[in-house]
């Protein structure tokens, strides 16, 4: 996305009434151009060749391909996509499930138009975004459950982050674009329920001492 220009968004839900009052809801926002809408996983993964949003956003119960398999293959297919979920549920389980599949943010589907706008935001430019039950959700995880939580690309740069590497030093390290790694530290950030590397580098290195014999 160049700098000035409205976000493109792709809305992905089976609901007709909810996929055009997502669209219309965002569509109000003189920064986000929605450009396109999918009813199904499937058809969101042929959308997004052809309408290359920005940020998707994108239901989790769908027949056919679910929204978590979507997630995952929309990002196989582009790293730097941004990606929110919206679902009626806030469940732990379910949460670390769509942000392991690759999702910048979670939302419940009781989110108001204005915080749905800013989680667009905030996927856009690689950060996360979640709605307060998701983030208690989250909190009740215990801090050696949280860094296990990890996918295991996270769980690398956690390791660096835990050294003190850049997202600079990250990058070349890893091989990954600015971004990815900046998308990447953003997940890892609120998984652990932390504000900063600091913080993320604690945690990681209490729960390496919290685990059992160590």
């Amino acid at each position: 996305m160049s700098d000035g220009a409205a976000i493109r968004v792709l809305v992905v839900d089976d609901h007709d009434l909810l996929r055009e009052g997502v669209s219309s809801s965002l569509s109000a926002f003189a920064d986000i151009d929605v450009v396109a809408d999918a009813a199904s996983g499937e058809s969101a993964l042929t959308s997004v060749d052809e309408s290359r949003p920005d940020v998707v956003v994108i239901d989790l119960v769908m027949p056919g391909m679910g929204g978590v398999e979507a997630i995952r293959r929309l990002r196989a297919g582009d790293a730097d996509l941004g990606i929110v979920a919206l679902s009626s549920f806030s469940e732990g389980d379910r949460v670390r499930e769509v942000l392991d599949a690759g999702a910048n943010g979670y939302l419940v589907k009781s989110v108001d138009a204005a915080s749905l706008a800013r989680a667009v935001r905030s996927a856009a430019a690689g950060q996360s975004s979640f709605s307060p039950e998701v983030t208690m959700a989250l909190t009740e995880t215990p801090q050696v459950d949280r860094v296990s939580a990890l996918t295991s690309r996270e769980q690398e740069i956690a390791a660096l982050i835990a050294e003190g590497r850049t997202n600079a030093e990250i990058a070349d390290r890893l091989v990954l674009s600015i971004f990815t790694v900046k998308n990447h530290v953003s997940s890892i950030l609120m998984k652990l329920h932390v504000q900063t590397r600091t913080e993320a580098a604690a945690v990681i290195f209490r729960s390496q001492t919290d685990r059992p014999g160590a």
